[in-house]
């Protein structure tokens, strides 16, 4: 049995995304983005705050991966916000990863002083195709509601911290019920918290001969959640993704989601969005 997992999501607005990304936050080395791309990762997650843009660009010129088979996602930092400045941090981040577009660009942060000019901004950048799919990153449902109110063209995708510890699960329902994709970042518990050593999970990683971190990523897939887990060692690189031989129950899920603690790693959004 095939163990690379490759399924595809398709967004709201059709595109296809895959299920499975590489996260590169902070990383500040090439070697594991070439590791991942050689390992069967087709989406690749940065952004202009971890600063390594242009390794990701050298990583995927490396590769010799067509660019149509590629998923590559990058997001505007809080300094870059408004309508003006938004656009032109795009054509900074296009020209840090040498590419023509991006498939997914998207808010890192919501920042209430420029809430609607650079939503604005990605709605222009999504209506003259410089991008495929626009998204938010860290977005409550009350600052989705609002978005969705004011403007014509609602987010493809919401990523937002989620792990074993924090579920997520009312968050998810609200995005399922209006079509916008969930997207886990931090999906291991971001090496914050002791989740990989929780005993619930490490018995199910004995029950299925996996690791902790393969049985994590397989329930965010069942949730049809995108997962994008990082790591700078090759063989996790190659595990993480190897994970399209086996399933987990509906009893083996429930175990899972019954370890949610509501416990962050990270800010709260709301509060970060008040005081920006």
């Amino acid at each position: 049995m095939e163990t690379i997992y490759s399924k595809r999501i398709v967004l709201n607005n059709g595109v296809e995304m895959p299920q499975i990304g590489f996260g590169v936050f902070l990383m500040e080395n090439q070697q594991p983005i070439e590791d991942a791309l050689a390992s069967g990762y087709r989406a690749i997650d940065t952004a202009k705050r971890y600063e390594n843009e242009r390794l990701v660009g050298a990583a995927i010129q490396t590769s010799g991966i067509a660019r149509d088979e590629l998923f590559i996602t990058s997001k505007v930092w809080d300094a870059d916000q408004g309508y003006d400045e938004t656009l032109q941090a795009y054509e900074r981040s296009l020209a840090e990863l040498k590419l023509d577009y991006l498939d997914l660009y998207m808010i890192h942060w919501p920042m209430k002083a420029h809430f609607n000019d650079t939503w604005r901004a990605m709605e222009r950048l999504l209506s003259e195709k410089r991008v495929r799919a626009i998204g938010v990153c860290n977005y409550e449902q009350p600052l989705l509601e609002r978005l969705i109110k004011e403007h014509d063209i609602i987010p493809a995708v919401n990523q937002v911290e989620t792990h074993p510890y924090f579920a997520q699960t009312n968050l998810m329902a609200y995005l399922a019920a209006h079509h916008i994709q969930h997207e886990a970042w931090g999906p291991l518990g971001q090496n914050k918290s002791d989740v990989l050593q929780n005993d619930v999970l490490q018995k199910l990683a004995r029950h299925h001969q996996k690791s902790p971190a393969q049985i994590i990523i397989r329930w965010h897939l069942q949730r049809g959640s995108v997962v994008i887990p990082k790591s700078q060692t090759k063989q996790r690189i190659q595990a993480n993704i190897s994970v399209a031989d086996f399933e987990l129950s509906s009893h083996e899920m429930r175990l899972i989601n019954e370890l949610n603690k509501n416990e962050r790693v990270s800010h709260d959004p709301m509060i970060r969005y008040e005081q920006s």
